[in-house]
């Protein structure tokens, strides 16, 4: 026999699933049996300066996204997803309003940079990652709907896509071996003229 006491805690239960679907409406039950979540076993991290330049940009973007069945156009940042304050989405946290930092200048020193807005969004996406493997990090995997439920729809239609070219090359190359994320040791490989302020974001 059911307890009233489980009665009663079932319209808690409604609420909270309503809750955790609010970003694209999909059932966080649908999540299907084959998801894993490798553990990261490389001792290398990605580069603050490619991810501030060249992927933060691709999460304020006004995307075209699939949900539903239905064309919508909103941003990966917005306030029902993975807005750091309000959203909705799962473990991606991303402060919209962060302020571009100058990593060329030497006032911004990996402390200063540690503190700020950026570095938070830099390190929720970093956290999505398996360092080396696209197909096996949830930050693609996700707006890709690459084998995991994502309540925010399709965002990418295939991994062509400019701006998950953008997110291969960054999870690819990594910093070098016994280096930080604040290093310019890998600049000429992430940007053009090895330039991370005004160099474009290289993808090959």
């Amino acid at each position: 026999m059911i307890s009233l006491v489980r009665l009663a805690a079932l319209p808690a239960l409604s609420a909270l699933l309503l809750t955790l679907a609010s970003c694209g409406g999909s059932s966080p039950l649908g999540n299907p049996s084959t998801v894993s979540n490798p553990t990261q076993t490389s001792n290398q991290s990605l580069s603050f300066a490619y991810f501030q330049r060249c992927i933060n940009p691709i999460f304020l973007a006004q995307l075209q996204i699939q949900l539903n069945g239905t064309t919508v156009t909103n941003t990966c940042s917005g306030a029902g997803c993975h807005a750091y304050a309000t959203g909705a989405g799962g473990a991606l946290r991303i402060v919209p309003t962060a302020q571009v930092i100058d990593v060329t200048n030497p006032a911004n020193t990996p402390t200063v940079i540690q503190a700020s807005d950026m570095y938070k969004n830099f390190l929720s996406a970093q956290a999505e990652v398996v360092i080396g493997s696209p197909t096996l990090s949830l930050l693609e995997n996700k707006p890709l709907n690459r084998g995991v439920l994502h309540g925010g729809g399709l965002v990418f239609a295939s991994d062509t896509d400019p701006h998950i070219v953008l997110m291969n090359f960054w999870i690819t190359n990594p910093e070098p071996s016994g280096q930080d994320e604040f290093s310019s040791a890998n600049y000429a490989t992430l940007f053009s003229n090895g330039d991370p302020v005004n160099g474009t974001c290289n993808t090959q």
